[in-house]
């Protein structure tokens, strides 16, 4: 039998969405942000995260092929989200993936993991050998078995991400040049990615 990626008490003790939020907002009102790592440069990407986040609650509308994969499932499961609030990446793609969500009709729910308080996990999802996040962790509800997995980015974004890092840019103009490119796409090629996961979990 494959084994639970975590425990029933671990994902109780989890972030929903909206705990999530109050948390980052509640150490920015301390000046810190998630994490071990603290420094006045992670607060203040947390700070621009924040507004990204909340302009994207408001602004993001499911793609029709999207509504139509949700449609098809015909059991519950987990997403596990492994996230911070200082990673620019997490803060374009999760309140994509809450919206996706929220428009399960209770097919899907979602279950917040900070990334530093749970290495064990994050490392057994490691992308090119790094703990890259947002992660995706789709788990079936009854048995936490992982069922299928996604992240931490579209693919043409880890493209772009790749080719920005081999030429080792200053980190603002790198910045810059990945989170234009999430602007211009507008959620599409994250919920493109997100439409094709779930078709195949019906």
């Amino acid at each position: 039998m494959a084994t639970p990626v975590l425990s029933a008490e671990r994902l109780a003790a989890s972030y929903s969405y909206a705990t999530y939020r109050q948390l980052i907002d509640a150490l920015q009102a301390e000046g810190k942000t998630t994490g071990p790592q603290q420094s006045q440069l992670l607060t203040d990407y947390t700070h621009l995260n924040v507004q990204r986040m909340s302009r994207l609650d408001k602004t993001v509308q499911l793609l029709p092929e999207l509504h139509t994969a949700l449609a098809t499932l015909e059991k519950p499961y987990v997403c596990v989200v492994i996230t911070e609030g200082w990673c620019g990446d997490a803060a374009q793609i999760v309140p994509v993936l809450e919206a996706v969500a929220q428009a399960s009709a209770g097919k899907l729910t979602t279950h917040y993991l900070l990334r530093d308080e749970n290495l064990d996990l994050i490392d057994q999802y490691l992308t090119d050998g790094g703990r890259s996040i947002p992660k995706l962790v789709v788990l079936e509800a009854d048995t936490l078995v992982e069922v299928a997995q996604w992240g931490p980015r579209p693919a043409p974004a880890q493209t772009m991400f790749l080719e920005l890092k081999s030429q080792q840019l200053p980190f603002e103009e790198f910045s810059t040049q990945l989170h234009g490119w999430y602007a211009k796409d507008k959620t599409q090629s994250t919920q493109q990615e997100l439409a094709q996961l779930i078709q195949t979990l019906s």
